[in-house]
C-alpha cells in the first residue's frame, strides 16, 4: 500500500470495526455480534450500511441509527448512508457464535 490509499477491505473493515462499538442498550452486545447489519460498502470518504434492528418499532431503534452514524464519522466516513430494512427479519439465528454462547442460546 502507498501512502494514506485505502483498499476496499480496508475501509470496511475501519467500519465493521466502528460498528463493533455501537451496543445494543437493551441486549448489551454490539450491532455487528448481534447480526444487525445486513451489507456494508465503503469507498474513500463514503460508506452505505444496510441494517436492521431486532424488531419492527423498537423504541431504542433511532438511537442506534444515530450512534451507528456517529461511530462511522468519527473514523473519518464523510458520507453516511443507511438503510433500514426488515426483510427478512431479524432473527437470534443471525447472531455471532460466541454472542449465542454467551447468552445460552
Amino acid at each position: 500500500m502507498k501512502g494514506n490509499t485505502k483498499t476496499k477491505i480496508d475501509l470496511e473493515e475501519k467500519a465493521i470495526n466502528a460498528l463493533k462499538t455501537v451496543i445494543d442498550p437493551e441486549i448489551g452486545a454490539n450491532i455487528v455480534d448481534l447480526g444487525l447489519i445486513y451489507d456494508l460498502k465503503a469507498e474513500k470518504d463514503s460508506v452505505r450500511v444496510l441494517m436492521t434492528l431486532t424488531f419492527i418499532g423498537c423504541p431504542l431503534g433511532n438511537y442506534i441509527i444515530s450512534e451507528v452514524e456517529n461511530k462511522l464519522r468519527e473514523v473519518g466516513f464523510k458520507n453516511v448512508t443507511i438503510d433500514l430494512t426488515f426483510n427478512p427479519p431479524w432473527t437470534p439465528n443471525r447472531m455471532s457464535k460466541e454472542l449465542k454462547k454467551k447468552l445460552g442460546i
